[in-house]
C-alpha cells in the first residue's frame, strides 16, 4: 500500500470517506487511517455494517456520541468507533450517527467501511446495501483484480446480482468488460453514492500478471462521467 494513497485518491483536507465493493475494503480503511494519522490528522475509523473483531484496532471508542468521540480524538493514531459486539464481530454506528460524528466533532477524516463482501473480490449490492452515510464526501468502490478470468460464482458476493448486471450466468468467466458493467451500474458499484459525493474506484491486487487487465478495466471506468478517478493498487 503506497504512502501516497490519500493523494492518489484525491482526498481533500477534511472528508467523510465511505468504502464499498469487494476485494480490499478493510485494507484500504486501515491504510488510510495510518497514513492520515501519521501526517498529523485526527482520524476516525468505523463501519456501518460489521467487521471481524481483530479489525477493530486499538484504541476503540465504544460510543458513537460525538462528545465522547471528540474526547478520545488525538492526532497520530486512528480512533476506531464501535457500537457493540456480536459473536466474533464488531458492529458499527448507524449512518446517521456517522454523519453526526463528522459534522459535530473535530475529526479531520471519518473513514467508514460501508459494505460487506464475505472476502469475495467483486459484488453487486442487495436492496439494503450499501450503507453509505448521507454526508459522505468521497465514496471508494473497490474491485479485486483476482476476480478476472474466473467464474462469477467463485469470485462474486451476491453472484446472481453480479451476473444480472453483466448479462451473463453465474457459471460464465468474468471478463474486464463484465466487471466494468457491474462497477459503473447505478445498481452496482455506484449504488447509493450521494449526489454531492465524489466516486473513486480502486482496483486492488493489480500487480504482476493482473496489471494488463487492471489497466484495461481502468480505461473503461475512466470513460464513466460519474467516476472521478481510478487507482490501481498492487498486492495479493
Amino acid at each position: 500500500m503506497t504512502a501516497a494513497l490519500s493523494g492518489r485518491l484525491g482526498l481533500k483536507p477534511r472528508e467523510l470517506v465511505a468504502i464499498v465493493g469487494a476485494g480490499g475494503k478493510s485494507t484500504i480503511l486501515h491504510a488510510l487511517g495510518r497514513e492520515l494519522s501519521e501526517a498529523g490528522a485526527r482520524v476516525v475509523l468505523t463501519t456501518t455494517t460489521m467487521l471481524a473483531e481483530g479489525q477493530a484496532t486499538e484504541p476503540v471508542c465504544w460510543s458513537d456520541l460525538p462528545a465522547e468521540v471528540e474526547a478520545r480524538l488525538a492526532p497520530g493514531i486512528p480512533l476506531f468507533v464501535a457500537a457493540g459486539r456480536v459473536p466474533s464481530k464488531v458492529t458499527g454506528p448507524s449512518p446517521t450517527a456517522v454523519d453526526r460524528i463528522f459534522t459535530e466533532t473535530g475529526a479531520d477524516y471519518v473513514i467508514v467501511e460501508a459494505d460487506g463482501a464475505k472476502h469475495r473480490s467483486i459484488k453487486a449490492p442487495a436492496e439494503h446495501e450499501p450503507v453509505i452515510p448521507a454526508a459522505a464526501t468521497t465514496v471508494i468502490v473497490t474491485v479485486g483484480m483476482d476476480a478476472i478470468g474466473r467464474p462469477v460464482a467463485l469470485v462474486a458476493h451476491r453472484p446472481e446480482r453480479v451476473a444480472a448486471l453483466a448479462e451473463v450466468t453465474v457459471d460464465d468467466i468474468l471478463t474486464v468488460e463484465h466487471a466494468a458493467a457491474v462497477v459503473r451500474d447505478p445498481e452496482g458499484g455506484l449504488k447509493g453514492v450521494p449526489a454531492g459525493a465524489r466516486a473513486v474506484v480502486v482496483l486492488t491486487k493489480a500487480g504482476g500478471d493482473r496489471r494488463v487487465h487492471a489497466t484495461a478495466l481502468a480505461r473503461l471506468l475512466r470513460s464513466e462521467e460519474r467516476i472521478e478517478r481510478v487507482a490501481l493498487l498492487d498486492g495479493r
